[in-house]
């Protein structure tokens, strides 16, 4: 759309939402960043810690289609852990071709050490429960839709 006087309001830095939306994933990841370097771990392999600690084990496939992440992305984060002891990787017994990873002792006992995070990272977030529920869901939204 172009107003009378030839502008393209669509091409406004104001009118973005990408923009926000991406400054603030960015602010939340250095939140996270001080706390998790106390863990010798990243944002992406906090995550992964956090599926492996509710499952135990996963394929590469299923954890990157939860992660929204090629294997690309994942090999080289899952093989920094494995050599940092907290995860294992082995081929499935029943599909050589599937990657199987599973948490170690050492990965869980990290799950104790990050209990606190979430609370310490909302407290600098300064959302109410509802306000992240609905935050959660509209970026759980944007990742549907541009998936489809």
């Amino acid at each position: 759309m172009v107003t009378p006087n030839g502008e393209l309001p669509q091409l406004n830095f104001d009118n973005q939402v990408c923009y926000p939306l991406y400054s603030a994933a960015n602010a939340v990841v250095r939140a996270y960043r001080p706390l998790l370097a106390e863990l010798d771990i990243t944002y992406l392999q906090y995550m992964v810690l956090m599926l492996l600690w509710e499952q135990r084990s996963l394929n590469v496939k299923s954890l990157g289609q939860r992660m929204h992440l090629d294997s690309g992305t994942l090999t080289p984060l899952l093989k920094r852990l494995e050599s940092k002891g907290l995860v294992v990787r082995r081929r499935s017994e029943q599909d050589e071709r599937v990657r199987i990873i599973s948490i170690t002792d050492a990965g869980m006992a990290l799950k104790q050490r990050a209990a606190r995070i979430p609370e310490q990272v909302g407290c600098k977030v300064e959302l109410s429960p509802e306000q992240a529920q609905q935050l959660k869901s509209l970026c759980q939204q944007v990742l549907a839709t541009l998936a489809e």
